[in-house]
């Protein structure tokens, strides 16, 4: 099931929503404001966010228009504003959903639902299989990677590297994200396997690697591929 980001400050609300959450299989992670939010998405990369408008340090609409610079995932806005107005500035900035408190369990849960079915409905129809650039191309159903017409040999690891950053165009994915996907939760520290696998891909991929143009290094944050 997919992972789910609270962003509320009411640790009683958080409380119930996790309880429900988990008692289906979600998995649930939490943030009392913005910027532990924007750590978390990068960091985490939930497939939905749950938002509380009155945030502690900043304005939820600031953070949903954010969230919608960096990823494509349903936001749900839950808040207690019930003025028109702050309805169409949240769906405005991007929100997909706006459900007012105090809600139903069981209506919050069907809307959750109702977003991730056509989030991945949209994910399926949208990512390529086979991703082209001008010095290296990779099929991802195939799990083969050609550059000018031959086959480049990857170990897993690399290949689970490059999977992992072909998947996410221009998204940044964050050391610790990229690390416990391919070592496990146990090596989110361990950034130095990173450094010297990307400088294996980069030899095997990059006309210049020492200069890449596709395989980007976010310096302190993570990596992005660059289409």
């Amino acid at each position: 099931m997919p992972r789910v980001l609270v962003v509320e400050d009411d640790p009683h609300l958080v409380r119930a929503l996790r309880i429900n959450l988990e008692a289906r299989a979600y998995t649930v992670e939490e943030a009392t404001d913005g910027q532990t939010a924007l750590r978390l998405l990068a960091d985490r990369r939930p497939d939905v966010v749950l938002l509380d408008l009155g945030l502690p340090d900043m304005d939820g609409v600031d953070l949903v228009t954010a969230i919608r610079r960096g990823g494509r995932m349903p936001v749900i806005v839950l808040s207690a504003r019930h003025m028109s107005e702050d309805k169409v500035r949240a769906l405005d900035a991007g929100a997909d959903d706006y459900v007012t408190k105090p809600f139903s369990m069981n209506e919050l849960l069907a809307r959750l639902r109702a977003a991730t079915r056509r989030r991945q409905s949209t994910a399926e129809a949208e990512t390529p299989t086979v991703v082209t650039t001008d010095t290296f191309t990779v099929d991802l159903v195939a799990k083969k990677v050609l550059r000018d017409g031959a086959a480049v040999r990857l170990t897993p690891t690399e290949w689970h590297l490059l999977e992992i950053l072909v998947a996410h165009p221009g998204r940044l994915v964050s050391q610790r994200a990229l690390l416990r996907e391919v070592w496990g939760p146990t090596y989110q520290e361990n950034t130095n396997y990173l450094r010297v696998y990307m400088a294996q891909l980069r030899r095997k991929l990059e006309a210049d690697p020492a200069h890449p143009r596709y395989l980007i290094t976010e310096a302190g944050m993570g990596y992005r591929f660059e289409p």
